[in-house]
């Protein structure tokens, strides 16, 4: 699996199950080498490390014994400066040479409080083992001794590790998959506002707004490649194929690869279209962030529509059953689209009906929470 789903987030691979377990050996075959002769307390760290601590265990070759300890620092993907002991270490560790086995070590502020731990036991020895340890996040001054791999500072999940108790069963590592960009797929019926609202919203945003119909009146116009392509299907009466539109809209992507995000205007029209959509956000690290749908009675478009017509100039503004027409193919659509969203929890209808700013705080509520 490239992503996992757990709770609300989304992580994605990052160590693959074949690293974690070179990691594992690397660390077994220092301790073996260490503690020859020795017989060891290993004191694993309740709950991430007990995976890491069984097969440090099942690979240690001399005599030793098994403790456990656990401490609390995480809630949810934020870590605590305040760290308690939940359950400490039984039997007495006094005298003993002591082996800690962590899973993760980022901060050092669960380390830090075992340590103390540790010494006011009066152990003979101890040394810190942990699978993981993120260098740019340590923030103490204690010897990590035994480190399976030095990972980037991002939250992770598997082997043992957990999101709000989900993931420990992982058998490779994930971390959470980071968004910075807010895509929108805008969808709305002749008439809803649509464009007014795009306006506001690239601008409120940060937002670059690119409509499908722009897209190919500007490429057809400068006589692009990809323009003199589309011209070519158009001219003969066909459609332009899916594949020359994404690759028109990849452009405008990679044309404003700094943007917080966009807003697709008239494109994804079909669950094809959609599908490629997703694919090239993806290899762009990002996603769809939410369809928003502006929802409208069809009478009030009706209403609209016409009276635009009085002075748009555009015919199919000043007939009402043309108006119906495109309506209805409006929704034959959106419905496609909808559903295919929906199943992602991704799609969401807005009330359109409205003052232009009463409007805009609606579709602002949606985007505030993506």
């Amino acid at each position: 699996m490239k992503t996992v789903q757990l709770h609300d987030l989304t992580f994605e691979k990052c160590i693959s199950k074949t690293q974690v377990q070179q990691a594992v050996n690397g660390v077994a075959v220092r301790l073996n080498d260490d503690y020859r002769g020795k017989r060891p307390v290993f004191l694993t760290v309740l709950n991430g490390a007990f995976l890491f601590g069984a097969e440090l265990i099942k690979k240690f070759d001399s005599e030793c014994e098994l403790s456990f300890i656990k401490v609390a620092s995480y809630d949810g993907t934020e870590q605590r400066d305040e760290i308690y002991t939940v359950m400490g270490a039984e039997p007495s560790l006094k005298g003993r040479d002591v082996i800690v086995v962590e899973d993760i070590v980022d901060s050092g502020n669960t380390i830090d409080t075992i340590i103390q731990i540790l010494k006011d036991e009066d152990v003979a020895s101890y040394t810190i083992a942990s699978l993981f340890y993120k260098p740019a996040a340590y923030r103490k001054s204690h010897k990590i001794d035994y480190i399976g791999l030095e990972i980037e500072n991002d939250f992770v999940v598997g082997f043992g590790l957990d999101y709000n108790g989900l993931g420990r069963n992982l058998t490779s590592i994930y971390k959470l998959k980071q968004h910075t960009m807010k895509n929108l797929v805008l969808f709305g019926p002749p008439g809803a506002g649509k464009g007014t609202q795009a306006e506001v919203l690239k601008e409120k945003y940060n937002l670059v707004h690119i409509s499908t119909g722009d897209v190919f009146r500007y490429n057809i116009k400068n006589g692009t490649d990809l323009g003199t392509l589309a011209k070519s299907y158009i001219d003969k009466g066909q459609l332009v194929p899916d594949t020359v539109t994404i690759d028109m809209l990849n452009a405008e992507v990679e044309k404003n690869a700094q943007a917080q995000g966009f807003i697709f205007d008239g494109f994804p029209r079909t669950e094809a279209q959609a599908v490629a959509l997703a694919a090239l956000l993806e290899s762009k690290g990002t996603e769809v962030a939410a369809m928003v749908a502006l929802e409208v009675d069809d009478e009030v478009l009706v209403k609209r529509l016409l009276e635009r017509g009085k002075t748009s100039g555009r015919p199919d503004d000043a007939d009402e059953d043309v108006i119906r027409n495109r309506i209805k193919v409006y929704y034959a659509e959106t419905a496609i689209l909808k559903d295919f969203y929906e199943k992602q929890d991704k799609y969401y209808g807005v009330n359109g009906v409205g003052s232009v700013d009463e409007i805009t705080e609606r579709l602002s509520t949606v985007i505030d929470t993506l």
